[in-house]
């Protein structure tokens, strides 16, 4: 799966004094290739990769979207092996942060 990177400049004259702001944003789709699909421990392992970035880290499902930085909110999500899942990540890192979490995904978490 490809990778839809954007990346917008905004220029603030009052709120931010004259200074540029850019905003980066990258979004890849992956299936979900381990026999269990995501549990606790692929869970616990997108979490603790997701909070080594400061980007802002969404997972998304069938409409239904988890915050990458909180377990709860990514267990609720129901992701069976084969299911497709988008990760897009808002920041400064967001190119790193994706492609980094689409690798973990890929390679199954470790499992299998």
């Amino acid at each position: 799966m490809g990778y839809l990177l954007w990346a917008a400049c905004f220029h603030f004259d009052d709120f931010f004094r004259g200074h540029d702001l850019l905003i980066m944003v990258a979004i890849k789709t992956v299936e979900i290739k381990n026999k269990l699909g995501m549990h606790a421990r692929p869970a616990a392992k997108l979490v603790g990769l997701s909070s080594e970035y400061k980007s802002n880290i969404i997972f998304e499902k069938d409409g239904l979207e988890a915050d990458g930085k909180s377990l709860l909110s990514i267990l609720t999500m129901p992701c069976p092996q084969g299911s497709m899942m988008t990760i897009r990540a808002e920041g400064s890192d967001a190119f790193e942060a994706v492609e980094a979490l689409g690798k973990l995904i890929e390679d199954k978490f470790g499992e299998d």
